[in-house]
């Protein structure tokens, strides 16, 4: 009798960008051949939503046929939202493994906080679902998502030959050069950077006063094992990352003073 063939892994994929954004197709393309693909993502761009979960208000949820062979469904809700209803009403069941993205746009340093792809990703950690969250550094629409589908790829194939953590979470980021410029991989931290942030006043047609959010992103770490200074330096950035927010350093140093006691 012939051996029975191994059963493929199922993968779950989602973004934040919207389900018909050029991110979320290449990688589908990118892992398709690696496991039994099922997409559930937002039916409109979803960017800076962070963690935010659907409460008040219905969810709507319907299949698509966007994606050729590949089973997939739209939802008004959140990318969280999103996870949380793959799991519950589309595979019945936990995927083996969920990819966010292929985002528009960097999720370094401490986008990761405010980022709807790595909230995605995060979820499915909670959920003990391995994930990993994908950023390329463009925003255009028409951007060449070349290397990026070769290193997802890479990426991905390797986990799942691996036993993975329950919990694994990993952030990636991609530089947006050919992929003969990017000379490799590298396992980072996150950077400490921010936005230096203003709201620009402006008025409408009517005279009422309006804002507009602006600013830089500065980055105030320049050590070279940061996911900043990798993706400078044309590295595509991998930053293990988890949902324990917990200082340990501080909790530490707190049982030892007598501050609260």
């Amino acid at each position: 009798m012939a051996a029975n063939k191994k059963k493929k892994p199922v993968i779950l994929i989602t973004n934040d960008d919207g389900i018909t954004a050029p991110g979320i197709k290449n990688l589908v393309e990118a892992v398709k051949e690696l496991g039994q693909v099922v997409v559930v993502a937002p039916d409109k761009p979803q960017s800076g939503m962070g963690h935010a979960v659907t409460i008040g208000q219905p969810l709507r949820m319907n299949k698509v046929d966007i994606f050729d062979g590949v089973e997939a469904w739209q939802t008004s809700g959140t990318p969280v939202d999103c996870v949380k209803l793959a799991v519950d009403k589309v595979l019945h069941r936990k995927p083996d493994l969920c990819l966010s993205g292929i985002n528009h746009g960097a999720n370094h340093s401490i986008n990761v906080i405010y980022s709807g792809t790595m909230s995605a990703a995060m979820e499915a950690s909670i959920e003990s679902i391995p994930s990993i969250g994908f950023s390329l550094l463009d925003f255009n629409i028409e951007a060449d998502f070349t290397a990026a589908r070769f290193f997802v790829h890479q990426i991905v194939s390797s986990l799942l030959a691996t036993t993975m953590d329950k919990h694994l979470l990993l952030n990636v980021n991609i530089p947006a050069v050919p992929k003969q410029l990017i000379k490799g991989i590298k396992i980072c931290r996150q950077a400490y950077a921010k936005y230096e942030e203003d709201f620009d006043e402006r008025k409408d047609p009517n005279g009422k006063k309006y804002y507009w959010l602006t600013g830089k992103f500065i980055n105030f770490d320049k050590a070279k094992d940061t996911d900043v200074w990798a993706l400078a330096n044309n590295y595509v950035s991998v930053v293990p990352v988890q949902f324990d927010l917990t200082n340990y350093t501080l909790k530490q140093q707190l049982k030892k003073s007598k501050l609260f006691r």
